[in-house]
Parts: structure tokens; C-alpha cells; sequence
């Protein structure tokens, strides 16, 4: 969440070594470098087609590239997945790609983001720990391609507490973020500062370098001066670091070249 939004509640942090050599490579910003970690297990297991999956998605929505490549492996975890389970986490993934896909302007995939997430409710069980990560995704696309506010704050809430009951932190680390978005656009100011607050913490703890400059510059939005301008630019020094990740944040501070977009799905 390995995906956007993991589901594992402290990733990286477990026995296997395979999960901890991925999640190390993938709080960097070296996603190509860990689905190939995974790509010899992906060739026949279905959990791990669908983690690299994920990795592969996730770079496309950080850097708005290698869409082909995660589409390709997209692919062959539908074609591994039997149980509702896999097919439900399946379908899932294939809506946030075409949601990103989306949302960058690559293609209008609008349509088939939402039929796949519709997909993947119907296939998961109510208590399936990849729910909360699906009311996420559903709320991406009602915030930000259907315009509705209303519908989207539902989602992310529903998907707030689902991710506390799994102990999944880093979803809970999007879903504060989005939720202190969200309180910043009503005018609640300070429930935005303690949302946005959180995500940060919950990713400095994680390790998950490559979100930390989206929830420092989200937190600069509604921090004075001059804290703010600390903030910015702080993010904007692990953005060059990071070689110009993410790509759309590096446009806002101009950290790099422009890039697609100013839209803040991290």
C-alpha cells in the first residue's frame, strides 16, 4: 500500500525480509526498484502481483509516470486472482490507476474508476481489511472528479475509522490529510492544523520519506509566518532530494520544472 495506503499497520517493520528490503525502497521513491524485488513472487502468487501492482500505481501518482508499466501489471494480478478477496483488492488497484490516470490528464478513465471501485465493493467482504483503503479511493474520486464534498467527507471518514480498527497508520496518515484538506476548505483552521499535523507525524514515524514533503507543505498552508515559509522550504529540500518527488509538488515550489497539475492527491 505494499500499496498507496498500506495495509500492513507498521510497514516494514515486520520478520520478512523481503517486506522490509521493499518498504526501505519504497519510502525512498525507488518503486521501479522494488517491484522488481517482488516480480520473481508476482510470476505466481497473487498477494504479491497485487503488491507490486500497487508499488507501480503509487509511482504514477507521485511522479505521473510508468503508466504502461503498471498497467501491464495490473494485468497479470487480475489474471492470478481467484478468491473475491483478490479480485475485489484487483479492482480496487485498477480504480486508482484510472483515477490517477485521470486526474493528471493522461485519460479520461473517470468512468472506469468508478465501475471498478463499484467492482471491488461488491466483492470484498464488509469486514475485508482492504475496505478502508477502497472508502479512501472512493473518496478521492467524489472530491476530486465528482465534485462532491459531502459524499468525499463520508468516505474518508468512514475510511479514518476502518483504518484505525486494522492499525493500518500510514492510511490513517491519508485520511488525516485529506480530512484536514477538506476542514482547511470549510475555514476550520484548527482542526486542519491537527489533521495535517498528524499525517506528518504518523509518516515521520513510518519512515515514509517520500510523503513527508506533501504533509509539510499542506501544514504550511495553515501555519503563520514564519513558520510557513520554514515549512516550504523544508519540503522543497527532500523534494531535490528525492530528485523531483513528487513531481506535482515540485511544480508548486518550484522546486523543479513544472509539472501536471496542481492537485494534492498524496
Amino acid at each position: 500500500m505494499s500499496r498507496s495506503g498500506s495495509s500492513d499497520a507498521q510497514p516494514g517493520r515486520g520478520d520478512d525480509p523481503l517486506d522490509t528490503a521493499v518498504w526501505r525502497l519504497r519510502s525512498r521513491g525507488c518503486w521501479h526498484d522494488a517491484a522488481a524485488l517482488l516480480a520473481p513472487h508476482a510470476a505466481t502468487d497473487p498477494a504479491a502481483a497485487l503488491k507490486r501492482t500497487a508499488l507501480l500505481t503509487e509511482q504514477c501518482v507521485f511522479t505521473a509516470r510508468g503508466w504502461r508499466e503498471a498497467e501491464d501489471a495490473l494485468r497479470a494480478a487480475e489474471a492470478l486472482a481467484l478468491s473475491d478477496e483478490e479480485r475485489g483488492a484487483a479492482a480496487c488497484e485498477r480504480g486508482q490507476l484510472a483515477y490517477a490516470s485521470t486526474l493528471f490528464g493522461v485519460r479520461d478513465r473517470a468512468d472506469e474508476a468508478r465501475a471498478a471501485l463499484g467492482r471491488a465493493a461488491a466483492l470484498l467482504a464488509p469486514g475485508s481489511p482492504a475496505r478502508p483503503l477502497l472508502d479512501f479511493r472512493r473518496g478521492l474520486i467524489a472530491q476530486h472528479l465528482a465534485q462532491n464534498p459531502t459524499g468525499a467527507q463520508a468516505a474518508f471518514q468512514r475510511a479514518h475509522a476502518g483504518a484505525a480498527a486494522h492499525g493500518d497508520q500510514l492510511l490513517r496518515s491519508f485520511t488525516w490529510r485529506h480530512l484536514a484538506a477538506m476542514a482547511e476548505q470549510n475555514g476550520d483552521l484548527p482542526e486542519a492544523e491537527h489533521g495535517f499535523s498528524e499525517s506528518l507525524r504518523i509518516r515521520e514515524e513510518l519512515g515514509f520519506l517520500v510523503g513527508i514533503a506533501p504533509a509539510l507543505a499542506a501544514l504550511a498552508e495553515v501555519r503563520p509566518e514564519p513558520e510557513a515559509s520554514r515549512l516550504r522550504a523544508e519540503a522543497g529540500r527532500l523534494v531535490r532530494l528525492l530528485g523531483g518527488v513528487p513531481s506535482w509538488l515540485a511544480g508548486q515550489l518550484g522546486a523543479l520544472s513544472d509539472t501536471p497539475n496542481g492537485e494534492r492527491p498524496n
